[in-house]
């Protein structure tokens, strides 16, 4: 029998390995987020009729990743190119559109053929183009000077939404998940005050988050939100405001979060965190489809549209190949079937312009079909006839 101190150090040793894992898996910054979140969904009134899912797939789109070269880049182009419009053709949502994927291609990875060749899939109704940035040991001055130059090159092949007065208008992920200088040890930014800075640059909302189990995740979880408080300050988006009906800001970012909570394994009551990042690895299985659905992100005051932004990193090979094979098909058949039964869901597949043109119908008290909204505040881009 094991003594008295035996027992101690055994019960100490799983405390600390247990510590261990919560601080790895960053439980401890964001689960008392997502308790809010919980008891808010309790108290949200049910909504009468059927509910709209709309769902935004985002892309991380980076055909060098792993220091690829151009050759491999160019293969890993091709094989979206051609694979994309060969899946999406089999599927339609509520208003008989393909799925739209929204292509966040990175600054720093900018090559004319793969502007055009996604420029091809606008044109078919295939997705967007928005922007993606890796940087470090950046200043404010050196990247505004980078985000001109860069956004003016895939503005001159139609990409991106354009305001009343030409300026191009973008949705914003951060490379490395690094926004606003999330890092504690300052790599992968340097700008406390980036968040004002794209906006000042014309980015329009951020589909950063959840970056769970990265130390960059917020405490805030599963909502639509506006930054407040001092924005130049290092993290900014660490604080802020519900969306919601009757308020409409039109001097900052929007930030808009895909799913983070603990849902189940497929077939298993075992529990895993869930963040919204479909992979090879970990695909988009039914399961997880509903616990994206069930978390009920959606605009205060509008629960009936239920916002479903999920990414990947979709441009290397193994993952192309789920994405665009087997593991795609499944994914989209769940959501056209179960997600889009014309009664109980109806399916709607946007782009992440779209996405936020109907968060700010919602905000600017629309209601009944989102269909209607996808081009409420910003028109599609030129590649895509707008």
């Amino acid at each position: 029998m094991a003594s008295g101190q035996q027992r101690a150090a055994a019960l100490g040793g799983h405390l600390v390995r247990t510590l261990d894992r919560i601080r790895n898996k960053g439980l401890h910054v964001w689960l008392p987020g997502y308790a809010r979140h919980l008891a808010a969904k309790v108290r949200t009134p049910r909504a009468e009729g059927p509910r709209h899912v709309l769902l935004a797939f985002c892309d991380h789109h980076e055909p060098l990743w792993g220091g690829a070269g151009a050759d491999i880049g160019r293969s890993r182009m091709r094989a979206w190119v051609e694979g994309y419009p060969r899946l999406a053709r089999e599927f339609r949502d509520a208003d008989g559109r393909p799925p739209r994927h929204s292509f966040f291609f990175p600054g720093e990875q900018y090559a004319p053929e793969y502007m055009d060749d996604l420029a091809g899939l606008v044109r078919a109704g295939y997705g967007e183009v928005e922007f993606h940035l890796h940087h470090d040991g950046d200043t404010a001055e050196t990247l505004r000077r980078d985000l001109r130059r860069y956004l003016d090159l895939f503005a001159g092949h139609g990409h991106f939404a354009r305001d009343d007065g030409g300026r191009a208008r973008f949705a914003f992920i951060h490379g490395n998940w690094c926004l606003a200088n999330a890092r504690r040890d300052g790599r992968m930014c340097g700008v406390d005050a980036e968040v004002p800075l794209l906006w000042d640059m014309g980015c329009y909302a951020d589909f950063t988050f959840p970056s769970c189990p990265d130390e960059s995740q917020p405490g805030i979880v599963n909502q639509i939100y506006w930054p407040t408080g001092d924005l130049q300050r290092r993290r900014s988006y660490e604080s802020g405001v519900r969306a919601r009906v009757g308020d409409v800001k039109a001097d900052r970012v929007l930030f808009i979060q895909g799913p983070l909570g603990v849902g189940l394994r497929d077939g298993r009551l075992m529990p895993r965190v869930e963040n919204g990042a479909v992979t090879a690895h970990d695909p988009a299985t039914p399961g997880r489809i509903a616990t994206w659905v069930r978390e009920g992100i959606h605009v205060e005051g509008r629960p009936e549209w239920l916002f479903v932004k999920i990414h990947t990193h979709g441009s290397p090979e193994t993952q192309a190949a789920s994405l665009l094979g087997e593991a795609g098909r499944r994914m989209h058949q769940e959501f056209t079937t179960r997600w889009n039964d014309g009664e109980r869901f109806a399916l709607h597949y946007v782009t992440a312009r779209e996405m936020y043109n109907i968060a700010m119908a919602a905000m600017s008290g629309k209601a009944g079909n989102p269909n209607d909204y996808r081009d409420f505040a910003l028109a599609p881009p030129p590649a895509a006839g707008g």
